[in-house]
C-alpha cells in the first residue's frame, strides 16, 4: 500500500488553533505511520504495532 492510499486522521491531542499544529496517524495491520499535517509529503515515522503500543504507553504516563 502506498502512503497516498492511507487513511490519515488527526490526533485528538493536536492543537485546533490557527497555527495548524497537528500530528496525523495512519494505520495498517502491520505498520502505524505518523506525520506532520503541515508537511504532508515530508518525512513520516513508521512503527510496528508493538512499538506503537509501547510508545502510547510511555507518553500516556
Amino acid at each position: 500500500m502506498s502512503t497516498s492510499q492511507l487513511h490519515w486522521f488527526k490526533s485528538s491531542y493536536s492543537s485546533s488553533n490557527e497555527s495548524g499544529d497537528c500530528v496525523e496517524v495512519a494505520t495498517t495491520p502491520t505498520v502505524i505511520r505518523i506525520r506532520d499535517s503541515k508537511n504532508e509529503p515530508g518525512a513520516q515515522l513508521a512503527l510496528s504495532a508493538p512499538v506503537w503500543g509501547e510508545f502510547v504507553t510511555y507518553v500516556s504516563k
